[in-house]
């Protein structure tokens, strides 16, 4: 019983095959050009709200499936926008009306996130995350409340979806376009 189950982690296919170029090109680009516009237009925009912050780290997690992996069924819109959205405020109200230590405060919010996007057909893997950096996320993020579900979240992750749109329509290869689906 024990063998068998050690079996289990040896791996039984062949790793995949690295991508043309031309798709690690793309993928480049789009991250690149996302994550900079996520970080730049609070400036730009100068508002309030949105000046104290608008990149998360969840964010470079979301650019990597967006840009590197279009397809996946982890980065299509309603994946990217209802993970993020519904793991903002699961972690807002975790912290917000649960009164326990952070680490137990932190692993609540990401297991009910991930029941949650599973539930809702949403899973995009960064949303554990957004769930984590609403608990852990200091004074900043505490003070933002439910906002952060509107910004940085919601802002942010419109703003990568519209360059994922771009982006990964530019391609002349019939094989690279975005979305696969909406909903």
């Amino acid at each position: 019983m024990i063998k068998s189950y050690f079996s289990r982690m040896k791996g039984h296919e062949r790793s995949l095959p690295r991508k043309p170029f031309s798709k690690i090109m793309w993928s480049g680009i789009g991250s690149f050009i996302g994550i900079y516009l996520v970080s730049i237009i609070p400036k730009l925009m100068q508002i309030d709200i949105l000046n104290s912050m608008l990149l998360v780290g969840s964010f470079g997690a979301s650019a990597v499936l967006l840009y590197g992996a279009p397809q996946a069924d982890f980065s299509q819109p309603r994946n990217l926008i209802g993970g993020h959205v519904i793991s903002a405020i699961i972690g807002i109200t975790v912290y917000k009306y649960i009164n326990l230590d952070i680490s137990m405060l932190g692993a609540i919010a990401v297991s009910l996130s991930i029941i949650a996007m599973q539930y809702t057909c949403t899973m995009h893997p960064p949303g554990g995350a957004t769930a984590l950096i609403a608990v852990i996320g200091g004074d900043t993020i505490h003070g933002l409340d439910y906002m952060y579900v509107i910004s940085p979240i919601a802002v942010g992750a419109f703003i990568l979806l519209i360059i994922a749109l771009v982006i990964n329509n530019l391609s002349n290869n019939p094989k690279r376009h975005y979305p696969r689906s909406w909903f």
